[in-house]
C-alpha cells in the first residue's frame, strides 16, 4: 500500500471509521475538539491514525484544513457533525433552545454544510453523517440511509464482540438505528450484509440515555461493520 494517500474524518473522536483505512496502510487524520493534542495510533501496515484537536465550529479552521490538504492525495473523507441540535429525537427541547438562540439550528446545519463544502473543494469522495434530523429541510434530503445491523456481516466472527464497549454495543452491530448520509463525488454506498437485529426495542438505546460525554461518544461511534463496508466499496 502506498502510504502517501490520506483519509480525513471530521468530528471524529473515536476514530472507528478510520480503522479499516489505517489497517490497509493509509495516512488517517481524525479531527475533533475533544482530542488533547496530536495522539497517534500506528498499525502493522505502516498506516496510522493521528487524532488532532480542532474547533470545527470556526470557519477559519475549515479553511486551514483546505489549505493543508489541497495539494495532498486525499482519497476519502467523512464527517460526523454534532447532531444534538438537529436530530428529531431531541425535538422536545427545540423550542427552549430557540428561545435562547433563534439561529441555533441554522448554525448547526451550517457546520455540517461546511464539511461538505470542504470535501467538494478537495474533490474527494465523501459522506456527512447524521441521524434522522432537520438537515433534511435546512440543507437537503439525504442521499442514503442505513441501520447498523444491515452491515454487521462485515465483522469477522472472531471480532463479533465490540473491543471497546461490549456492554453497550451488541455483537455484530446487531441493532437498529436509522442513520442518514449526505454524499458526493462518486461515493459508493456499500452492499448490505445484514445480521438479525435484536428482537423488540433496542436495549442499546436504553443503556445509552443521558447527557454524559461518554454516552454521546459511544452513540456517535461509527458502527464497525459499516466502516469496513465503506472501506471495501471506496478504497
Amino acid at each position: 500500500m502506498d502510504n502517501s494517500k490520506y483519509v480525513i474524518s471530521l468530528y471524529d473522536y473515536t476514530g472507528e471509521a478510520l480503522i479499516p483505512w489505517a489497517e490497509a496502510g493509509y495516512r488517517c487524520y481524525a479531527y475533533d475538539i475533544q482530542h488533547t493534542g496530536r495522539e497517534h495510533k500506528l498499525f502493522d501496515s505502516g498506516g496510522f491514525i493521528v487524532f488532532c484537536k480542532i474547533d470545527l465550529h470556526d470557519k477559519e479552521n475549515i479553511n486551514r484544513l483546505l489549505r493543508a490538504y489541497k495539494n495532498k492525495d486525499v482519497v476519502f473523507a467523512m464527517a460526523f457533525p454534532v447532531c444534538t441540535d438537529l436530530a428529531v429525537s431531541g425535538a422536545a427541547h427545540f423550542q427552549r433552545k430557540r428561545e435562547r438562540d433563534p439561529l441555533f439550528q441554522r448554525k448547526a446545519a451550517d457546520y455540517a454544510i461546511w464539511c461538505s463544502e470542504l470535501f467538494e473543494s478537495l474533490n474527494v469522495p465523501y459522506f456527512v453523517e447524521n441521524p434522522v434530523s432537520v438537515l433534511s429541510t435546512l440543507w437537503r434530503k439525504p442521499d442514503q440511509s442505513f441501520h447498523p445491523y444491515q452491515y454487521g456481516g462485515y465483522i469477522p466472527s472472531d471480532q463479533s464482540v465490540h473491543p471497546k464497549w461490549p456492554d453497550y454495543i451488541a455483537p455484530y452491530d446487531a441493532y437498529p438505528k436509522k442513520t442518514c448520509l449526505w454524499t458526493g463525488n462518486n461515493f459508493v454506498m456499500p452492499d448490505k450484509l445484514p445480521v438479525k437485529p435484536q428482537d423488540g426495542y433496542s436495549t442499546q438505546h436504553l443503556k445509552l440515555g443521558g447527557k454524559s460525554q461518554k454516552t454521546k461518544n459511544i452513540r456517535s461511534a461509527t458502527p464497525r461493520g459499516f466502516a469496513r463496508a465503506v472501506f471495501e466499496a471506496n478504497k
